[in-house]
């Protein structure tokens, strides 16, 4: 298995995966209309020697309400999907790890997850409220969570953090 990058004519597999991950067209749809708003900033794949596509990751740009006059470069994490067959053999982890690599290299400061609190935290995130963070969608404390990809990458802002409008029809 290797970790790339979406090629466009991995399409049809990446909604596929987020269909039958996910058990509902919902997340398929998100990645649709994140890529028609140019708001994937980085979508990767998992694919496995024969090029079958077995996993999915997406980050896109968030923002801070209030927004300071310097705003920051986060990224949120959504979604990850890996096929029901091949979960629990490492792929989601791998995704995941490889993805925060790169949106380091991307110059990006944090990531912001709303997701289960007991798999991301093995990455480093935590919940965002102990850095001030909320979220923008009614989610328990604990699933909002938060991990600064530089020293100082979450520079002190505080405040409610606002998904892509894409995320609104979810």
């Amino acid at each position: 298995m290797r970790i790339r990058p979406e090629h466009p004519d991995d399409v049809a597999a990446v909604s596929r995966v987020n269909r039958l991950a996910f058990g509902q067209p919902a997340e398929a749809d998100l990645v649709v209309r994140l890529r028609a708003a140019d708001r994937a900033a980085l979508s990767l794949v998992a694919d496995e020697e024969t090029g079958r596509i077995v996993g999915h990751i997406l980050f896109s740009p968030v923002r801070l309400d209030p927004e300071p006059p310097a705003p920051p470069v986060w990224w949120g994490l959504a979604p990850m999907a890996v096929l029901p067959a091949r979960q629990r053999e490492g792929i989601g982890s791998a995704l995941v790890r490889a993805g925060l690599d790169r949106a380091r290299a991307a110059g990006v400061t944090a990531v912001v997850v709303l997701g289960h609190p007991d798999y991301y935290p093995r990455f480093g995130f935590a919940p965002a409220s102990r850095v001030g963070l909320r979220c923008v969608y009614d989610a328990p404390d604990d699933a909002f969570m938060a991990i600064e990809l530089v020293p100082g990458g979450f520079g002190g802002h505080r405040g409610l953090v606002r998904y892509a409008p894409e995320f609104d029809a979810l």
